[in-house]
Protein backbone atom coordinates (compact mmCIF):
# COMPACT_ATOMS: atom_id res chain seq x y z
CA UNK A 1 0.00 0.00 0.00
CA UNK A 2 1.22 3.44 -1.03
CA UNK A 3 2.44 5.87 2.15
CA UNK A 4 1.72 8.94 -0.59
CA UNK A 5 -0.79 9.58 -3.40
CA UNK A 6 -0.73 12.51 -6.25
CA UNK A 7 -3.67 13.11 -7.85
CA UNK A 8 -4.61 15.91 -10.43
CA UNK A 9 -8.02 16.98 -12.28
CA UNK A 10 -7.96 19.17 -15.09
CA UNK A 11 -10.02 20.90 -17.52
CA UNK A 12 -11.56 24.27 -18.88
CA UNK A 13 -11.99 26.91 -16.29
CA UNK A 14 -15.53 27.13 -15.67
CA UNK A 15 -16.71 23.68 -15.66
CA UNK A 16 -15.79 22.38 -12.28
CA UNK A 17 -12.32 21.28 -12.16
CA UNK A 18 -11.81 23.23 -8.71
CA UNK A 19 -14.73 21.97 -6.97
CA UNK A 20 -14.21 18.50 -7.76
CA UNK A 21 -9.90 18.85 -6.14
CA UNK A 22 -12.58 20.44 -3.26
CA UNK A 23 -14.69 17.49 -3.07
CA UNK A 24 -11.65 15.15 -3.15
CA UNK A 25 -9.56 16.41 -0.60
CA UNK A 26 -12.31 17.27 1.91
CA UNK A 27 -13.12 13.70 1.98
CA UNK A 28 -9.13 12.31 2.40
CA UNK A 29 -8.68 15.39 4.94
CA UNK A 30 -11.51 13.78 6.93
CA UNK A 31 -9.75 10.65 6.71
CA UNK A 32 -6.54 11.87 8.74
CA UNK A 33 -4.32 12.37 5.69
CA UNK A 34 -1.78 15.46 5.28
CA UNK A 35 -2.57 17.26 1.84
CA UNK A 36 -1.16 19.58 -0.03
CA UNK A 37 -2.67 20.81 -3.24
CA UNK A 38 -1.81 23.81 -5.74
CA UNK A 39 -3.88 24.80 -8.63
CA UNK A 40 -2.62 26.17 -12.00
CA UNK A 41 -5.45 28.44 -13.70
CA UNK A 42 -5.65 31.18 -16.33
CA UNK A 43 -5.86 34.95 -15.84
CA UNK A 44 -9.62 34.61 -17.13
CA UNK A 45 -12.55 33.81 -15.66
CA UNK A 46 -13.91 30.62 -17.83
CA UNK A 47 -12.01 29.07 -20.70
CA UNK A 48 -8.46 28.05 -20.08
CA UNK A 49 -6.49 25.15 -19.25
CA UNK A 50 -6.95 24.82 -15.70
CA UNK A 51 -6.25 21.90 -12.99
CA UNK A 52 -5.98 21.28 -9.53
CA UNK A 53 -2.86 19.00 -8.18
CA UNK A 54 -3.56 17.24 -4.65
CA UNK A 55 -0.89 15.58 -2.76
CA UNK A 56 -1.99 13.43 0.03
CA UNK A 57 0.53 11.78 2.22
CA UNK A 58 0.64 10.04 5.89
CA UNK A 59 2.91 12.42 7.03
CA UNK A 60 3.43 16.10 6.89
CA UNK A 61 3.80 17.44 3.08
CA UNK A 62 4.87 20.90 2.28
CA UNK A 63 4.81 20.93 -1.02
CA UNK A 64 3.81 19.93 -4.97
CA UNK A 65 5.30 16.32 -6.14
CA UNK A 66 7.13 16.04 -9.23
CA UNK A 67 5.31 12.67 -10.02
CA UNK A 68 1.59 11.86 -10.55
CA UNK A 69 -0.64 8.71 -9.47
CA UNK A 70 -3.82 9.41 -11.22
CA UNK A 71 -5.06 12.52 -13.74
CA UNK A 72 -8.40 12.57 -14.10
CA UNK A 73 -9.31 14.50 -17.14
CA UNK A 74 -12.29 16.30 -18.71
CA UNK A 75 -10.73 17.15 -21.85
CA UNK A 76 -7.69 16.17 -24.42
CA UNK A 77 -6.01 19.23 -23.35
CA UNK A 78 -5.51 17.62 -20.29
CA UNK A 79 -3.92 14.82 -21.10
CA UNK A 80 -1.42 16.84 -23.21
CA UNK A 81 -0.08 19.18 -20.57
CA UNK A 82 -0.05 16.68 -18.05
CA UNK A 83 0.84 13.29 -19.06
CA UNK A 84 4.45 13.46 -18.78
CA UNK A 85 4.02 13.87 -14.85
CA UNK A 86 2.76 9.98 -14.85
CA UNK A 87 4.81 7.36 -13.08
CA UNK A 88 5.33 4.55 -14.41
CA UNK A 89 2.29 2.76 -12.80
CA UNK A 90 0.23 5.90 -13.57
CA UNK A 91 -3.41 5.99 -14.60
CA UNK A 92 -5.41 8.42 -16.54
CA UNK A 93 -9.41 8.49 -16.10
CA UNK A 94 -10.74 10.67 -18.90
CA UNK A 95 -14.33 11.14 -20.17
CA UNK A 96 -15.26 9.64 -22.74
CA UNK A 97 -17.64 12.12 -24.17
CA UNK A 98 -13.93 13.86 -26.13
CA UNK A 99 -13.26 10.83 -27.50
CA UNK A 100 -9.92 10.56 -24.98
CA UNK A 101 -6.59 9.47 -27.47
CA UNK A 102 -3.16 8.24 -25.03
CA UNK A 103 0.14 10.17 -26.41
CA UNK A 104 2.17 7.69 -27.76
CA UNK A 105 5.30 8.44 -25.43
CA UNK A 106 3.18 7.96 -22.77
CA UNK A 107 3.90 5.17 -19.68
CA UNK A 108 0.55 5.36 -17.80
CA UNK A 109 -2.56 3.51 -18.55
CA UNK A 110 -5.92 5.09 -19.32
CA UNK A 111 -9.15 4.38 -18.87
CA UNK A 112 -12.03 6.10 -20.78
CA UNK A 113 -14.81 6.71 -18.48
CA UNK A 114 -18.60 8.02 -18.94
CA UNK A 115 -18.54 11.01 -16.79
CA UNK A 116 -20.79 13.05 -18.76
CA UNK A 117 -23.14 10.49 -19.97
CA UNK A 118 -23.85 9.34 -16.46
CA UNK A 119 -24.26 12.11 -15.15
CA UNK A 120 -26.51 13.24 -17.81
CA UNK A 121 -28.66 10.36 -17.21
CA UNK A 122 -29.07 11.49 -13.47
CA UNK A 123 -30.05 14.51 -14.95
CA UNK A 124 -27.90 16.93 -15.59
CA UNK A 125 -24.10 17.12 -16.73
CA UNK A 126 -22.90 19.40 -14.09
CA UNK A 127 -22.81 16.13 -11.88
CA UNK A 128 -19.59 14.83 -13.96
CA UNK A 129 -17.04 15.74 -11.55
CA UNK A 130 -19.25 13.37 -8.73
CA UNK A 131 -18.76 10.18 -10.87
CA UNK A 132 -14.97 11.29 -11.18
CA UNK A 133 -14.71 10.97 -7.58
CA UNK A 134 -16.05 8.02 -7.73
CA UNK A 135 -13.80 6.63 -10.05
CA UNK A 136 -11.26 8.05 -8.70
CA UNK A 137 -12.74 6.28 -5.40
CA UNK A 138 -12.53 2.84 -7.31
CA UNK A 139 -8.97 3.02 -7.81
CA UNK A 140 -8.14 3.54 -4.55
CA UNK A 141 -10.62 1.54 -2.97
CA UNK A 142 -12.21 4.12 -0.72
CA UNK A 143 -14.97 3.72 1.68
CA UNK A 144 -17.63 6.11 0.09
CA UNK A 145 -19.85 6.37 3.18
CA UNK A 146 -16.28 9.35 3.90
CA UNK A 147 -17.90 11.01 0.67
CA UNK A 148 -21.95 11.59 2.32
CA UNK A 149 -20.81 14.02 4.77
CA UNK A 150 -18.97 16.25 2.29
CA UNK A 151 -21.73 15.95 0.03
CA UNK A 152 -23.88 16.91 2.54
CA UNK A 153 -22.09 20.05 3.85
CA UNK A 154 -21.81 21.66 0.20
CA UNK A 155 -25.13 20.40 -1.44
CA UNK A 156 -27.69 20.17 2.06
CA UNK A 157 -28.82 23.51 1.15
CA UNK A 158 -30.07 22.82 -2.18
CA UNK A 159 -32.43 19.87 -0.65
CA UNK A 160 -32.24 16.17 -0.04
CA UNK A 161 -33.13 15.01 -3.89
CA UNK A 162 -29.62 17.10 -4.80
CA UNK A 163 -27.28 15.52 -2.53
CA UNK A 164 -28.78 12.11 -2.97
CA UNK A 165 -28.55 12.69 -6.74
CA UNK A 166 -24.62 13.64 -6.27
CA UNK A 167 -23.98 10.57 -3.69
CA UNK A 168 -25.67 8.48 -6.77
CA UNK A 169 -23.29 9.90 -9.31
CA UNK A 170 -20.31 8.98 -6.86
CA UNK A 171 -21.71 5.28 -6.83
CA UNK A 172 -22.33 4.66 -10.65
CA UNK A 173 -18.83 6.30 -11.24
CA UNK A 174 -17.11 3.57 -8.48
CA UNK A 175 -19.10 0.78 -9.93
CA UNK A 176 -18.19 1.75 -13.94
CA UNK A 177 -14.54 2.06 -12.96
CA UNK A 178 -14.48 -1.13 -10.48
CA UNK A 179 -15.64 -2.85 -13.99
CA UNK A 180 -12.82 -2.09 -16.09
CA UNK A 181 -10.33 -2.14 -13.68
CA UNK A 182 -10.47 -6.06 -13.31
CA UNK A 183 -7.24 -7.46 -11.49
CA UNK A 184 -5.44 -3.88 -11.25
CA UNK A 185 -7.83 -3.02 -8.08
CA UNK A 186 -6.08 -2.00 -5.10
CA UNK A 187 -3.09 -0.72 -6.75
CA UNK A 188 -3.67 3.41 -5.05
CA UNK A 189 -4.50 2.00 -2.00
CA UNK A 190 -3.31 4.44 0.81
CA UNK A 191 -1.72 3.26 4.04
CA UNK A 192 -5.05 3.86 6.82
CA UNK A 193 -3.92 7.83 7.61
CA UNK A 194 -4.29 8.76 11.54
CA UNK A 195 -8.00 9.94 11.85
CA UNK A 196 -7.14 13.06 13.35
CA UNK A 197 -8.86 15.84 12.44
CA UNK A 198 -7.04 19.18 11.15
CA UNK A 199 -7.33 22.26 9.13
CA UNK A 200 -6.79 22.00 5.26
CA UNK A 201 -6.91 25.90 4.16
CA UNK A 202 -5.27 27.93 1.62
CA UNK A 203 -2.32 30.55 3.51
CA UNK A 204 -5.19 33.73 2.60
CA UNK A 205 -7.51 32.34 4.93
CA UNK A 206 -4.40 31.66 7.66
CA UNK A 207 -3.71 35.10 7.20
CA UNK A 208 -7.27 36.49 7.70
CA UNK A 209 -8.11 34.10 10.50
CA UNK A 210 -4.91 35.83 12.38
CA UNK A 211 -5.95 39.09 11.29
CA UNK A 212 -9.28 37.96 12.91
CA UNK A 213 -7.69 36.57 16.35
CA UNK A 214 -5.27 39.77 16.25
CA UNK A 215 -8.14 41.95 17.41
CA UNK A 216 -8.67 43.55 13.43
CA UNK A 217 -11.71 45.06 13.48
CA UNK A 218 -11.85 47.30 10.10
CA UNK A 219 -10.10 45.86 6.84
CA UNK A 220 -9.67 48.16 3.68
CA UNK A 221 -9.03 46.26 0.53
CA UNK A 222 -9.43 46.30 -3.43
CA UNK A 223 -9.28 42.95 -5.20
CA UNK A 224 -6.48 41.59 -6.37
CA UNK A 225 -5.16 38.57 -7.31
CA UNK A 226 -3.91 36.52 -5.62
CA UNK A 227 -4.78 38.90 -2.35
CA UNK A 228 -8.71 39.10 -2.46
CA UNK A 229 -9.54 35.66 -0.51
CA UNK A 230 -8.52 37.63 2.49
CA UNK A 231 -10.75 39.96 2.08
CA UNK A 232 -13.54 37.52 1.23
CA UNK A 233 -13.18 35.84 4.09
CA UNK A 234 -13.57 38.48 6.44
CA UNK A 235 -16.24 39.75 4.62
CA UNK A 236 -18.37 37.22 5.77
CA UNK A 237 -16.97 36.73 9.31
CA UNK A 238 -15.97 40.80 10.35
CA UNK A 239 -19.02 41.27 10.68
CA UNK A 240 -19.85 38.45 13.59
CA UNK A 241 -17.09 40.46 15.73
CA UNK A 242 -18.74 44.11 15.18
CA UNK A 243 -16.05 44.91 12.35
CA UNK A 244 -16.48 45.40 8.65
CA UNK A 245 -14.61 45.14 5.58
CA UNK A 246 -14.88 48.69 2.45
CA UNK A 247 -14.03 47.96 -0.76
CA UNK A 248 -12.63 51.00 -2.20
CA UNK A 249 -11.98 52.55 -5.11
CA UNK A 250 -8.53 51.52 -5.28
CA UNK A 251 -4.91 50.42 -3.07
CA UNK A 252 -4.71 54.27 -2.38
CA UNK A 253 -7.74 54.94 -0.73
CA UNK A 254 -7.20 51.38 0.82
CA UNK A 255 -3.82 51.77 2.19
CA UNK A 256 -4.66 55.20 3.46
CA UNK A 257 -7.80 54.53 5.20
CA UNK A 258 -6.29 52.06 7.00
CA UNK A 259 -4.07 54.82 8.73
CA UNK A 260 -6.83 56.23 9.44
CA UNK A 261 -8.72 54.07 11.33
CA UNK A 262 -5.65 52.91 12.93
CA UNK A 263 -5.31 56.45 13.94
CA UNK A 264 -9.11 56.13 15.42
CA UNK A 265 -7.95 53.33 17.69
CA UNK A 266 -9.15 50.65 15.77
CA UNK A 267 -6.51 47.64 14.47
CA UNK A 268 -6.61 47.87 10.35
CA UNK A 269 -5.02 46.49 7.27
CA UNK A 270 -5.24 46.03 4.17
CA UNK A 271 -4.19 43.49 1.55
CA UNK A 272 -2.99 43.55 -2.18
CA UNK A 273 -0.17 42.04 -3.89
CA UNK A 274 2.76 43.44 -5.99
CA UNK A 275 0.69 46.30 -8.77
CA UNK A 276 -1.59 47.29 -5.70
CA UNK A 277 1.62 48.08 -3.53
CA UNK A 278 3.61 50.14 -5.45
CA UNK A 279 0.62 52.40 -5.43
CA UNK A 280 0.42 52.60 -1.64
CA UNK A 281 3.60 53.65 -1.66
CA UNK A 282 3.13 56.81 -0.88
CA UNK A 283 0.73 56.29 1.79
CA UNK A 284 2.98 54.01 3.61
CA UNK A 285 5.89 56.66 3.51
CA UNK A 286 3.10 58.56 5.23
CA UNK A 287 2.26 56.24 8.30
CA UNK A 288 6.10 55.58 8.65
CA UNK A 289 6.38 59.74 8.79
CA UNK A 290 3.42 60.06 11.60
CA UNK A 291 3.99 57.24 13.76
CA UNK A 292 1.08 55.47 13.01
CA UNK A 293 0.86 51.52 13.01
CA UNK A 294 -0.09 50.23 9.33
CA UNK A 295 -0.57 46.25 8.45
CA UNK A 296 -0.16 45.79 5.23
CA UNK A 297 -0.42 41.81 3.05
CA UNK A 298 1.48 41.91 -0.04
CA UNK A 299 0.67 38.17 -2.05
CA UNK A 300 3.60 37.85 -4.43
CA UNK A 301 2.29 37.30 -8.18
CA UNK A 302 4.42 37.33 -11.58
CA UNK A 303 5.35 40.83 -12.52
CA UNK A 304 5.84 43.90 -13.61
CA UNK A 305 2.61 45.73 -14.60
CA UNK A 306 0.03 43.24 -14.84
CA UNK A 307 1.89 39.88 -15.49
CA UNK A 308 1.28 37.14 -14.65
CA UNK A 309 -1.78 37.81 -12.10
CA UNK A 310 -2.38 34.06 -11.69
CA UNK A 311 1.29 32.64 -11.58
CA UNK A 312 3.81 31.89 -8.83
CA UNK A 313 7.05 34.16 -8.29
CA UNK A 314 9.11 36.51 -5.33
CA UNK A 315 9.91 39.43 -6.78
CA UNK A 316 8.45 42.04 -4.43
CA UNK A 317 11.62 42.16 -1.75
CA UNK A 318 13.71 44.80 -3.09
CA UNK A 319 10.20 47.04 -3.05
CA UNK A 320 8.61 45.94 -0.10
CA UNK A 321 11.88 47.15 1.41
CA UNK A 322 13.30 50.38 -0.23
CA UNK A 323 10.24 50.95 -2.37
CA UNK A 324 9.14 54.38 0.14
CA UNK A 325 10.76 57.49 -1.01
CA UNK A 326 12.86 58.94 1.98
CA UNK A 327 13.36 56.48 4.75
CA UNK A 328 11.26 55.15 7.04
CA UNK A 329 11.22 52.20 9.39
CA UNK A 330 9.32 48.95 8.67
CA UNK A 331 9.01 45.78 9.14
CA UNK A 332 8.66 42.97 6.34
CA UNK A 333 7.60 39.70 7.77
CA UNK A 334 7.69 36.41 5.63
CA UNK A 335 5.50 33.19 6.75
CA UNK A 336 6.22 30.03 5.07
CA UNK A 337 3.31 27.69 5.76
CA UNK A 338 -0.36 28.31 6.97
CA UNK A 339 0.98 27.84 10.61
CA UNK A 340 3.26 30.83 10.48
CA UNK A 341 0.97 32.38 8.30
CA UNK A 342 -1.85 32.73 10.87
CA UNK A 343 0.87 32.82 14.52
CA UNK A 344 3.06 35.72 12.28
CA UNK A 345 -0.13 37.94 11.57
CA UNK A 346 -0.55 38.32 15.22
CA UNK A 347 2.67 39.50 15.94
CA UNK A 348 2.57 41.81 12.58
CA UNK A 349 -0.24 43.70 14.47
CA UNK A 350 1.23 43.98 17.67
CA UNK A 351 4.80 44.68 16.28
CA UNK A 352 2.86 47.73 14.21
CA UNK A 353 1.51 49.20 16.99
CA UNK A 354 4.39 49.07 19.36
CA UNK A 355 6.82 50.43 17.59
CA UNK A 356 4.45 52.47 15.67
CA UNK A 357 5.38 51.60 12.03
CA UNK A 358 4.27 50.05 9.19
CA UNK A 359 5.00 46.20 9.01
CA UNK A 360 4.67 44.25 5.60
CA UNK A 361 3.44 40.54 5.87
CA UNK A 362 5.22 39.27 2.74
CA UNK A 363 3.73 35.80 0.96
CA UNK A 364 3.39 34.34 -2.27
CA UNK A 365 1.33 32.93 -4.53
CA UNK A 366 1.86 29.67 -4.03
CA UNK A 367 1.38 30.15 0.14
CA UNK A 368 -1.52 32.61 -0.75
CA UNK A 369 -3.67 30.30 -2.44
CA UNK A 370 -2.24 26.52 -2.04
CA UNK A 371 -4.09 24.85 0.18
CA UNK A 372 -1.66 22.44 2.87
CA UNK A 373 -2.81 20.85 6.27
CA UNK A 374 -2.97 22.77 9.19
CA UNK A 375 -3.03 21.87 12.69
CA UNK A 376 -5.55 23.77 14.75
CA UNK A 377 -4.35 26.94 16.11
CA UNK A 378 -3.66 26.74 19.78
CA UNK A 379 -5.57 30.79 21.08
CA UNK A 380 -3.78 30.93 24.10
CA UNK A 381 -0.62 31.46 22.30
CA UNK A 382 -2.27 34.71 20.81
CA UNK A 383 -1.82 38.04 23.17
CA UNK A 384 -2.29 41.02 21.75
CA UNK A 385 0.13 43.66 22.79
CA UNK A 386 -1.08 47.32 21.96
CA UNK A 387 1.78 49.09 22.69
CA UNK A 388 2.56 52.67 24.22
CA UNK A 389 -1.19 53.77 24.06
CA UNK A 390 -1.38 55.97 26.84
CA UNK A 391 -5.01 56.16 28.48
CA UNK A 392 -6.96 59.53 28.60
CA UNK A 393 -6.57 58.99 32.78
CA UNK A 394 -2.83 58.86 32.63
CA UNK A 395 -2.66 62.19 30.52
CA UNK A 396 -2.28 65.43 32.56
CA UNK A 397 -2.84 69.16 31.25
CA UNK A 398 0.26 70.91 30.66
CA UNK A 399 1.09 74.17 33.01
CA UNK A 400 2.13 76.63 30.04
CA UNK A 401 -1.39 75.03 27.79
CA UNK A 402 1.63 73.29 25.69
CA UNK A 403 0.51 70.67 22.92
CA UNK A 404 1.00 67.14 23.58
CA UNK A 405 4.31 65.59 22.87
CA UNK A 406 3.17 62.80 20.61
CA UNK A 407 6.04 62.67 19.20
CA UNK A 408 8.31 63.03 22.00
CA UNK A 409 12.20 61.74 21.26
CA UNK A 410 12.58 58.98 23.31
CA UNK A 411 15.49 56.26 23.97
CA UNK A 412 13.98 53.75 22.09
CA UNK A 413 12.11 55.86 19.37
CA UNK A 414 8.97 55.29 20.59
CA UNK A 415 6.65 57.79 21.91
CA UNK A 416 3.67 57.60 23.67
CA UNK A 417 0.63 57.22 21.56
CA UNK A 418 -3.23 58.51 22.12
CA UNK A 419 -6.02 58.64 20.38
CA UNK A 420 -7.95 61.27 19.10
CA UNK A 421 -9.92 63.51 21.35
CA UNK A 422 -8.12 62.68 24.67
CA UNK A 423 -8.68 65.68 26.71
CA UNK A 424 -5.23 67.31 27.22
CA UNK A 425 -3.56 65.52 23.97
CA UNK A 426 -3.79 67.76 21.36
CA UNK A 427 -1.25 67.89 19.09
CA UNK A 428 -0.70 67.95 14.91
CA UNK A 429 -0.60 65.42 12.61
CA UNK A 430 0.71 65.97 9.30
CA UNK A 431 3.08 64.27 6.48
CA UNK A 432 5.63 66.94 6.65
CA UNK A 433 8.64 66.86 9.27
CA UNK A 434 7.52 68.49 12.86
CA UNK A 435 8.68 68.61 16.03
CA UNK A 436 7.86 66.59 19.06
CA UNK A 437 4.07 68.05 19.12
CA UNK A 438 3.30 67.49 15.29
CA UNK A 439 4.18 71.00 14.29
CA UNK A 440 5.47 71.35 10.51
CA UNK A 441 9.51 71.98 11.45
CA UNK A 442 12.56 72.34 9.13
CA UNK A 443 15.25 72.74 11.25
CA UNK A 444 18.12 70.84 10.56
CA UNK A 445 18.74 69.51 13.93
CA UNK A 446 14.81 68.70 14.87
CA UNK A 447 15.10 67.20 11.49
CA UNK A 448 18.04 64.46 12.26
CA UNK A 449 16.64 64.30 15.81
CA UNK A 450 12.92 63.30 14.63
CA UNK A 451 14.75 61.04 11.86
CA UNK A 452 17.35 59.35 14.19
CA UNK A 453 13.90 58.55 16.66
CA UNK A 454 12.49 56.96 14.00
CA UNK A 455 14.93 54.96 12.82
CA UNK A 456 15.96 53.44 16.65
CA UNK A 457 12.54 51.74 16.15
CA UNK A 458 14.61 49.30 14.08
CA UNK A 459 16.98 48.55 16.71
CA UNK A 460 13.43 47.23 18.99
CA UNK A 461 12.09 45.22 16.72
CA UNK A 462 11.60 41.32 18.74
CA UNK A 463 10.32 38.19 16.22
CA UNK A 464 9.94 35.07 17.88
CA UNK A 465 11.63 33.20 15.29
CA UNK A 466 13.25 35.16 12.29
CA UNK A 467 15.03 32.32 10.98
CA UNK A 468 13.29 28.47 10.66
CA UNK A 469 16.25 26.21 10.41
CA UNK A 470 17.21 22.85 10.46
CA UNK A 471 20.60 22.74 11.10
CA UNK A 472 21.92 19.63 11.96
CA UNK A 473 25.63 19.60 11.09
CA UNK A 474 28.51 21.24 12.41
CA UNK A 475 30.18 21.78 9.61
CA UNK A 476 28.27 21.88 6.29
CA UNK A 477 28.80 21.16 2.47
CA UNK A 478 25.64 23.09 1.22
CA UNK A 479 23.63 25.53 3.50
CA UNK A 480 20.26 25.72 1.57
CA UNK A 481 18.59 29.76 1.94
CA UNK A 482 14.89 30.27 1.24
CA UNK A 483 11.54 32.16 1.53
CA UNK A 484 8.09 32.18 1.95
CA UNK A 485 6.71 28.83 -0.26
CA UNK A 486 9.82 27.09 -1.29
CA UNK A 487 10.14 25.92 2.44
CA UNK A 488 8.41 22.34 1.49
CA UNK A 489 11.06 21.83 -1.74
CA UNK A 490 13.94 22.73 0.32
CA UNK A 491 12.73 20.31 2.94
CA UNK A 492 12.09 17.53 1.23
CA UNK A 493 15.92 18.45 -1.17
CA UNK A 494 17.42 18.35 2.15
CA UNK A 495 16.90 15.08 3.06
CA UNK A 496 17.60 13.43 -0.04
CA UNK A 497 21.14 15.42 -0.43
CA UNK A 498 21.64 14.28 3.11
CA UNK A 499 20.40 10.32 2.50
CA UNK A 500 23.31 10.68 -0.65
CA UNK A 501 26.32 11.27 2.23
CA UNK A 502 26.36 14.91 2.08
CA UNK A 503 25.79 17.21 5.31
CA UNK A 504 23.22 19.93 4.54
CA UNK A 505 22.01 22.64 6.44
CA UNK A 506 18.60 24.48 5.65
CA UNK A 507 17.53 28.13 7.02
CA UNK A 508 14.31 29.69 5.82
CA UNK A 509 14.22 33.42 6.31
CA UNK A 510 11.04 34.69 8.25
CA UNK A 511 12.20 38.09 9.38
CA UNK A 512 13.24 40.00 5.95
CA UNK A 513 13.62 43.50 7.03
CA UNK A 514 15.38 44.43 9.54
CA UNK A 515 17.59 41.19 8.55
CA UNK A 516 18.59 38.96 11.03
CA UNK A 517 22.24 39.28 10.14
CA UNK A 518 23.64 37.65 13.54
CA UNK A 519 22.14 34.38 13.18
CA UNK A 520 22.38 34.14 9.18
CA UNK A 521 25.84 35.08 9.97
CA UNK A 522 26.38 31.94 12.34
CA UNK A 523 24.84 29.62 9.86
CA UNK A 524 26.91 30.77 6.85
CA UNK A 525 30.27 30.88 8.38
CA UNK A 526 29.79 27.08 8.92
CA UNK A 527 29.06 25.96 5.17
CA UNK A 528 31.45 25.46 2.71
CA UNK A 529 28.91 27.09 0.02
CA UNK A 530 25.53 28.58 0.36
CA UNK A 531 22.78 27.80 -2.53
CA UNK A 532 19.57 30.77 -2.12
CA UNK A 533 16.82 29.51 -4.00
CA UNK A 534 14.13 32.06 -5.02
CA UNK A 535 11.61 32.72 -7.71
CA UNK A 536 12.54 35.84 -9.74
CA UNK A 537 15.11 36.70 -11.80
CA UNK A 538 17.68 38.89 -9.88
CA UNK A 539 18.41 37.30 -7.15
CA UNK A 540 17.24 39.41 -5.04
CA UNK A 541 16.97 37.12 -1.57
CA UNK A 542 21.03 36.94 -2.08
CA UNK A 543 21.52 40.21 -2.99
CA UNK A 544 19.45 41.08 0.68
CA UNK A 545 22.46 38.30 1.96
CA UNK A 546 25.23 40.20 0.40
CA UNK A 547 24.43 43.41 1.48
CA UNK A 548 23.82 42.25 5.31
CA UNK A 549 26.40 39.69 5.99
CA UNK A 550 28.16 39.37 2.96
CA UNK A 551 30.09 35.86 2.19
CA UNK A 552 30.05 36.82 -1.52
CA UNK A 553 32.60 34.22 -2.25
CA UNK A 554 30.43 31.21 -0.97
CA UNK A 555 26.59 32.57 -2.36
CA UNK A 556 25.38 30.73 -5.43
CA UNK A 557 21.59 31.38 -6.69
CA UNK A 558 19.13 28.63 -8.32
CA UNK A 559 16.27 31.32 -9.56
CA UNK A 560 13.58 30.34 -11.65
CA UNK A 561 10.98 32.98 -12.80
CA UNK A 562 8.60 31.26 -15.33
CA UNK A 563 5.77 30.97 -13.53
CA UNK A 564 5.91 27.84 -11.87
CA UNK A 565 7.18 26.57 -8.47
CA UNK A 566 9.48 24.55 -7.83
CA UNK A 567 9.54 21.07 -7.48
CA UNK A 568 11.65 18.67 -5.12
CA UNK A 569 13.39 16.42 -8.16
CA UNK A 570 13.98 19.41 -10.26
CA UNK A 571 15.52 21.19 -7.40
CA UNK A 572 17.04 18.47 -6.34
CA UNK A 573 19.00 18.25 -9.55
CA UNK A 574 19.67 21.99 -9.70
CA UNK A 575 21.73 21.76 -6.56
CA UNK A 576 23.09 18.56 -7.27
CA UNK A 577 24.82 19.89 -10.41
CA UNK A 578 26.27 23.03 -8.49
CA UNK A 579 27.96 20.16 -6.67
CA UNK A 580 29.46 17.74 -9.33
CA UNK A 581 30.76 20.55 -11.24
CA UNK A 582 33.00 21.34 -8.26
CA UNK A 583 31.43 24.78 -7.09
CA UNK A 584 30.86 23.23 -4.10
Amino acid sequence: MLHQLSWKVGGQQGEGIESTGEIFSMAMNRLGYYLYGYRHFSSRIKGGHTNNKICVRTTEVRTIPDDLDILVAFDQETIDVNYKELTQNGVIIADSKFNPVKPDDCIGEMYSVRFTEIASELGTSLMKNMVAIGATSALMELDLAVFKDVVDEIFGRKGAAVVEKNLEAIQLGYAEMTRQLGNRSGDFKLVEADGKRRLYMIGNDAIALGALAAGVRFMAAYPITPASEIMEYLIKKLPKFGGTVIQTEDEIAAATMAIGANYGGVRSFTASAGPGLSLMMEAIGLSGMTEQPLVIVDTQRGGPSTGLPTKQEQSDLMQMIYGTHGEIPKVVIAPSTGAEAFYDTVEAFNIAEELQLPVIILSDLQLSLGKQSVEPFDYAKVVIRRGNLIAESDVTEQEDKAYFKRYEVTENGVSPRVLPGMKHAIHHVTGVEHDETGKPSESAMNRKKQMDKRMRKLQHVHFPQPIYQYAPFEETDILLVGFNSTRGALEEVQQTLIADGLNVNHAHIRLIHPFPAKEMTVLAEKAKKIIVVENNATGQLANIMKMNIGFHQKMESILKYDGTPFHPRELYNLVKELHTNGNV
